[in-house]
């Protein structure tokens, strides 16, 4: 086959058709008609002599064929949309570029205030869309639907970048009013009632189970390594939300020293390191490699960097 004689369009309809796994979508991607795109297909289906996408009871499911050709195909587009792109840098005063952020609780909270700040000062028209872990897949990140993604992970696709934000402490937050302020030990902290906030990952929940503890995050397994479990009396996913049950004189929160600083002037609570060691937590900033080399991008990822080093860890 001669390189020449390939339309490569083509190559581009194969590569959204492995992603979307519907000629509709497809063709609503590329901005044309069904016809067109079901035409394209059939031309791919003779130039790679294989039906490439058949038609099963789960929608369109790739044949072996095409499963061999997606990174393959996916690598060569990204170095040629990699060669022609414009190198001009990006101007933000200028931009109104419009970002689309998936962010934990956490790390809007945190991270997401003095960005905004910032952005304010050097780039004012320049937009961000926040999404919750709720809002996005997996998918939609390696697609380039979303921008960024800001928050922990157990594991992520190899195909994305990323780099950490910072690392983070824990630490405990109490009304001053709590008896256990007397004594914080581990077996008063342990017998004490708790307050569990996390949200990670991807996907909507649909609960907790207090019973699973290798799922109720970084606390609870640490306990459970030491033969402990805590008494949980509240789930939460929000932490300023929290924060403010913590108020209460029956109950403790553990969480990242740098949400503690949320609350750090409130006269009603006490903040206390943990009377158990617990790991620190890693913050991080995850991104589609269809992204990597786009101008805007690089400059958002530099910007979020910058900030992230001047929000100092807490030391209490």
């Amino acid at each position: 086959m001669q390189l020449n004689r390939i339309d490569m369009n083509l190559l581009v309809y194969l590569d959204v058709l492995l992603r979307e796994r519907s000629v509709t979508r497809a063709a609503d991607q590329l901005g044309i008609s069904q016809p067109a795109m079901s035409n394209g297909l059939r031309r791919l289906r003779v130039l790679f002599d294989d039906p490439l996408l058949i038609r099963t009871s789960e929608g369109m499911t790739p044949t072996e064929r095409a499963r061999q050709l997606e990174p393959t195909l996916r690598t060569v587009l990204q170095d040629i949309e990699r060669a022609v792109q414009p190198r001009s840098d990006f101007d933000a005063a200028a931009s109104g570029r419009v970002f689309r952020i998936m962010v934990s609780d956490y790390a809007e909270s945190t991270l997401i205030p003095p960005l905004l700040r910032r952005l304010r000062e050097i780039a004012p028209s320049v937009i961000l869309d926040l999404m919750t872990p709720s809002d996005v897949s997996f998918f939609d990140v390696e697609q380039g639907k979303v921008d960024l993604v800001i928050n922990r992970f157990n594991s992520i696709p190899q195909s994305f970048h990323q780099t950490t934000v910072w690392k983070d402490d824990f630490c405990c937050m109490v009304s001053r009013d709590n008896p256990i302020l007397d004594n914080f030990s581990l077996k008063n902290y342990l017998e004490a009632q708790h307050v569990w906030v996390s949200k990670t990952g991807f996907g909507v929940s649909v609960g907790v189970d207090p019973g699973d503890v290798q799922r109720l995050g970084w606390v609870d397994e640490v306990l459970r390594q030491l033969g402990k479990k805590r008494r949980i009396t509240v789930f939460t996913r929000h932490y300023q939300a929290a924060m403010l049950l913590s108020e209460q004189n029956d109950l403790v929160l553990t969480v990242p020293s740098r949400a503690a600083l949320l609350q750090a002037e409130n006269p009603r609570l006490v903040v206390k390191a943990p009377p158990f060691e617990i790991p620190p937590i890693q913050l991080k900033l995850v991104w589609s490699p269809l992204l990597h080399h786009d101008p805007a991008h690089r400059w958002m990822r530099r910007l979020i960097n910058e900030v992230a080093e001047e929000v100092i860890a807490p030391e209490f």
